[in-house]
């Protein structure tokens, strides 16, 4: 089992991560409070990994609330379902709520906890990889609206995240890839080493080797808990985690969060952002071409549908929230692992990336 620690001024938590964690109940009695818990999963995991959990917590106060599956349900009308559940269940300050999911199980069950009384002690037990390795870690806790994705929430840390890494054996191809965009993200922004090894492993990640999987958990998490112990709210460097994320955000938005796994949106958005990087001679030629490359390996999408409006994607980039009152704040690069903070990119040139980032090919096809 390997420890890292996220070190917060006043938030300070461990990630746990090693197999089988999910049913150690030395883990789970270390940082649950005395009161009531509530274990919030999906209709997907629940029936995989809910009674392993139960068990680990044999002799609480226990009760289970399951909500559906997928980013459709990421909204208030479910986040409402648990605050009730919570309410019906007479929940006080000294309970506790655990996320035993993927990242809108995590996401949303974390804004619940942070709006219960105020707040009460939230726990992760993430599922999928790019749970592991993103969502689950640094207390951004949200749910969606019509108009754009994470628009309604809050920061609210766990208390721990335990990531037990053979949850990992059950889970799809499709959403094991869309993890593997948020791995790549941490190279591309960072660790330029870390991208070259993804590059040198790729055979390894795919056939699911373990000792492959948690060398790439455990160097995204530590990659991750170095930002967020140095930016909590998101004051500075921590807006560089958000690379290809207003694009990805500004796709599922304009498809009604329906069409594309998250971790698919942001593949094809840290696409379109080095593209615009490149566009604007702030990266050398070829930079966009590498992080394609790599992603095309996991058989991420890296080019937006001919079919989408590039009209919508900049209405809905006009209401992201990393925007700020001088234009919208965007995440490019200056090479594979440097990535800045930039707020002064051209509206022409975003709107350039983006129809250059259309699938030309699925065009010649429609017209």
């Amino acid at each position: 089992m390997k420890i890292i620690n996220v070190e917060l001024s006043s938030n300070a938590y461990p990630v746990y991560l090693g197999q089988g964690l999910l049913t150690d109940p030395s883990i789970w009695q270390r940082h649950l409070a005395s009161g009531k818990t509530l274990i919030v999963s999906n209709d997907v995991v629940a029936p995989l990994y809910l009674d392993a959990l139960k068990s680990a917590l044999s002799g609480r106060d226990i009760d289970i609330h399951i909500i559906r599956d997928g980013e459709p349900f990421k909204t208030a009308e479910t986040w409402y379902g648990i605050i009730d559940k919570l309410i019906g269940m007479q929940a006080r300050r000294d309970a506790n709520i655990v996320a035993l999911g993927g990242g809108v199980v995590g996401d949303i069950t974390g804004f619940a906890g942070a709006c219960y009384m105020r707040g009460i002690r939230f726990l992760q037990a993430p599922t999928t990889l790019l749970a592991q390795v993103d969502a689950s870690v640094g207390g951004k806790t949200a749910i969606n609206h019509e108009k754009g994705k994470n628009l309604v929430g809050a920061f609210h840390q766990p208390a721990a995240v335990v990531i037990d890494s053979g949850t990992l054996s059950t889970l799809e191809k499709r959403e094991f890839n869309a993890g593997m965009a948020e791995v790549v993200k941490y190279g591309a922004i960072r660790d330029a080493a870390f991208f070259a090894w993804l590059e040198n492993h790729v055979s390894e990640i795919n056939g699911r080797d373990v000792g492959t999987l948690e060398s790439l958990i455990h160097r995204s998490v530590l990659n991750k808990a170095e930002i967020v112990s140095a930016d909590e709210k998101e004051a500075g460097i921590r807006a560089l985690l958000n690379f290809g994320h207003s694009f990805g955000h500004a796709l599922e938005a304009e498809t009604a969060y329906s069409e594309y796994l998250h971790g698919e949106a942001v593949a094809i958005g840290m696409v379109t952002a080095a593209r615009l990087s490149e566009s604007r001679g702030l990266c050398g030629s070829g930079t966009m071409a590498r992080i394609s490359a790599l992603l095309g390996r996991f058989d991420l999408p890296v080019s937006i549908p001919a079919s989408i409006s590039i009209k919508g994607m900049q209405n809905a980039l006009d209401l992201d929230k990393k925007a700020v009152a001088s234009g919208l704040r965007l995440i490019l690069l200056n090479a594979i692992g440097k990535a800045i903070i930039s707020d002064d990119s051209d509206p022409e040139d975003i709107i350039t990336a983006m129809d250059q980032s259309l699938d030309l090919h699925q065009t010649e096809i429609t017209e």
